[in-house]
């Protein structure tokens, strides 16, 4: 389902350039669950969005379910985004403005789904908090706030997920939960899993685990 090849990423700096990621090669299987791990600075998060579409690669090829990245332009990559992958942020990055059904429902709306709604209540239900729908992030823990994301990545049902360190914000007993959320629904939904953490505890309950150490991919290629 996901396949990169020889990608790599440089970006101008005091006059020359920075070498972040040095040429990874990986395959990602269907339905897949794979962590990518490494120390501060080794590209886990470059990489994560260049897989995610977020950002282009310098060189080599990012292919997703026989769609090759590169041969998109921004508003292609965003709406393969759209009709294909889900996101979960550290930073939660929930609307302000917004209560949790709204935030929820607001990808389905713009998605034209006809019951986004009626989805958005499902999941918001599914991870807990079908008595806080009313509620507005300001009014919500961080561990709310962060099953809210939960809940907003898998209502538009997308065939990849990505998590950049999903339990970063969160106490030790808060992101345990939210750990056991995220896999529940990920194992019974069948998709494919793709995170990145400095959390071993999480990483372990990945079923692969992908190293990299100063931009390159050491260990589970």
């Amino acid at each position: 389902m996901i396949k990169a090849e020889n990608v790599q990423k440089r970006v101008p700096m005091a006059g020359s350039e920075l070498e972040i990621l040095k040429g990874i090669s990986l395959e990602i299987k269907s339905g897949e669950s794979v962590a990518i791990v490494g120390a501060s600075g080794s590209g886990k998060s470059t990489l994560l969005g260049l897989l995610a579409g977020l950002d282009e690669t310098s060189a080599g090829r990012i292919i997703i379910n026989d769609t090759d990245l590169g041969q998109l332009d921004e508003d292609g990559r965003a709406l393969f985004r759209g009709r294909e992958v889900g996101f979960v942020f550290q930073s939660f990055q929930l609307l302000p403005a917004l209560t949790a059904l709204e935030n929820v429902m607001l990808p389905l709306e713009l998605k034209g789904e006809a019951n986004a709604r009626e989805q958005a209540r499902h999941y918001l239900e599914r991870v807990e908090l079908g008595e806080r729908m009313d509620h507005y992030p300001r009014q919500m823990s961080g561990g709310e706030q962060q099953r809210v994301a939960i809940a907003r990545a898998f209502a538009a049902r997308p065939r990849i997920l990505f998590a950049d360190e999903p339990t970063g914000n969160l106490d030790t007993r808060t992101g345990g939960h939210i750990i056991d959320l995220l896999f529940e629904i990920n194992n019974q939904e069948g998709t494919t899993l793709v995170l990145v953490t400095h959390d071993m505890t999480l990483a372990q309950r990945c079923q692969r685990r992908l190293v990299l150490e100063a931009g390159e991919l050491v260990e589970g290629n």
